[in-house]
């Protein structure tokens, strides 16, 4: 009863509150299709993007605005980072990084992904943790809301996809920072850190001096939450109780990773028109993600062996929980965060059972269970577009989306798209486990040692950050490896639904009749469900049985 009342009050009430934010959103992304009265905002924005900024761009030039202003996101975080020790707001005197970990955190903070080969307090600046990483958090989940926004508007058949400068300020300002503004006094009133004084000299019961690390804590967590950015202002994450210290805090952030993923389809939906379609796409994620939460807090109520022999080896598997918030949160926290691209962690992954651990893998796999801000719905319109394509070979007519005809042109982007975020994760994960670049840096031999490679590179090319721990990922080749990986599971995957909607848009749209496929109705939901899983989840299968299933069949 208690996993299904959590479950209720997060997923349930989420996508709740996701409706009337995706309304919301839809008129701050596309104000001229809902309401004239949000244009007042775009005279502003073209003042601040100046003359690049008042005309609508073609697609080709819209993704070279987006790929210009990420080259210049990553060269401030990049200087930031290399002069830390020289710059201002450095209370406790934190010194320089290493050349390859700057890469690596300019890389990973860029492409929202937030993947951390250090820990925060340590290494980190509070010059740093802003200027630098919470910019970067902002502005990063920023360009996906608008790459979607652009994507719809080419959907919906508009002259041009909009203009990239205008949308990445109606993303932060109009969208990001309100909620954040809303969340982060939450977050402080219910004991979240807010503060620019260094870390607390504190005399224990038993005499020793501890130093505790403090900052503005609030202000990073909301917007690593909302963004589904998932970088830590501590090393263990959410897992620190400065950082999640109750159970409402736990709950609000929980909400958070999710809200803004939920609240893009329907903001998808309003900017194309066709909010029954918006539904079976919601639908179909909803299940998906129901399926593994339910997945994972089943395996996780198994004893976990680490605890053999023990008095509690009959329990359900506690270890690297956080016990304040029970033991469903653990896992259903780590379903939502590699659901959501967001790569928070409110339990240790590689305490996980294995099939546990499978579970978030499969997450980052799919990529599409409502994904990242912006992004996730990408994603999933890639599966749409392949879906459509073999449903329309299946009866025999064209291929067509929303009047839009798909042809050879339109699926080789896609499953070039596909391709490339498998071949991200695998390739990556087969060099390191051949090599003494991963083979020397794993906890554990074996099958566990092999998910413990496989969960990092899948992290990088999903662009989520979460890490299964106990791997030495600190390493100049662990940096330069999965800096590259996020830089390209980032961008390709922008990029060619972008070039698709491109090519979509030089064609005469077609008229839909009654022998049109639908795309409203549980059948098409069917379809698109089912590529899903053959396409994106069977891909994975084999290094799934090389690691957490292997493991599992090992144990004893």
């Amino acid at each position: 009863m208690e996993h299904i009342l959590v479950v209720t009050l997060i997923i349930g009430g989420t996508a709740f509150l996701s409706l009337p934010l995706g309304t919301y959103m839809a008129w701050a992304m596309d104000p001229g299709s809902t309401s004239p009265r949000g244009t007042r905002f775009t005279t502003l924005f073209e003042r601040v993007g100046g003359a690049g900024a008042t005309a609508g761009q073609s697609w080709q030039r819209y993704l070279a605005t987006l790929l210009v202003f990420n080259v210049v996101m990553f060269s401030v975080s990049f200087a930031i980072l290399t002069l830390q020790q020289h710059l201002p707001l450095n209370p406790d005197s934190k010194g320089a990084l290493d050349p390859t970990l700057i890469f690596n955190t300019a890389a990973s903070f860029t492409t929202n992904t937030n993947l951390q080969h250090y820990s925060g307090e340590v290494t980190m600046s509070y010059l740093s943790q802003l200027a630098a990483l919470m910019w970067l958090q902002f502005v990063s989940a920023a360009t996906g809301i608008a790459a979607l926004a652009a994507l719809a508007r080419g959907i919906a058949g508009r002259e041009t996809i909009g203009n990239f400068l205008i949308d990445v300020q109606r993303a932060s300002f109009l969208v990001l920072l309100p909620l954040a503004l809303l969340v982060a006094p939450a977050m402080v009133l219910l004991g979240v850190p807010m503060t620019l004084q260094g870390a607390v000299q504190a005399t224990t019961l038993d005499g020793a001096v501890q130093t505790i690390s403090r900052g503005p804590v609030a202000a990073f967590m909301t917007i690593k939450q909302l963004g589904t950015n998932g970088g830590g202002f501590f090393g263990p994450n959410a897992t620190h109780p400065l950082e999640n210290p109750s159970f409402w805090t736990n709950a609000l952030a929980m909400i958070a990773i999710i809200l803004v993923p939920m609240a893009c389809v329907w903001m998808f939906g309003r900017i194309i028109g066709r909010m029954r379609h918006a539904t079976v796409v919601f639908a179909v994620m909803t299940l998906f993600l129901l399926v593994k939460i339910g997945a994972a807090v089943t395996f996780e109520s198994a004893p976990t062996a680490a605890l053999t022999d023990l008095p509690v080896a009959e329990s359900s598997n506690l270890e690297g929980k956080e016990l304040r918030f029970g033991a469903t949160t653990g896992p259903l926290w780590a379903v939502l965060t590699t659901s959501t691209s967001n790569g928070s962690v409110g339990a240790m992954h590689d305490s996980l059972n294995p099939l546990t651990g499978l579970v978030p893998m499969a997450g980052m796999w799919l990529n599409a269970t409502f994904g990242g801000v912006g992004v996730g719905m990408i994603n999933m319109f890639l599966y749409i577009i392949v879906a459509v394509f073999v449903a329309g070979m299946m009866v025999g007519r064209t291929p067509e989306y929303l009047g839009h005809r798909i042809e050879a042109k339109e699926m080789r982007l896609a499953v070039l798209a596909l391709f490339a975020h498998a071949f991200l994760i695998l390739g990556g994960t087969a060099l390191f486990a051949a090599t003494p670049w991963g083979q020397s840096a794993v906890q554990d031999a074996g099958a566990h040692g092999f998910s413990e490679i496989l969960y990092e590179f899948s992290s990088a090319g999903a662009n989520n950050g979460s890490g299964f721990e106990g791997l030495g990922d600190g390493s100049w080749a662990f940096n330069i490896a999965t800096g590259i990986v996020m830089l390209l599971g980032r961008f390709l995957p922008i990029i060619l639904p972008i070039a698709i909607v491109g090519s979509l848009m030089a064609k005469r749209r077609a008229v839909e009749s009654c022998g049109t496929l639908g795309v409203e109705d549980t059948t098409f939901g069917s379809m698109l469900a089912i590529t899903v899983v053959i396409f994106g989840a069977l891909t994975f299968l084999p290094a799934a049985a090389l690691g957490p299933i292997a493991e599992h069949v090992s144990l004893p």
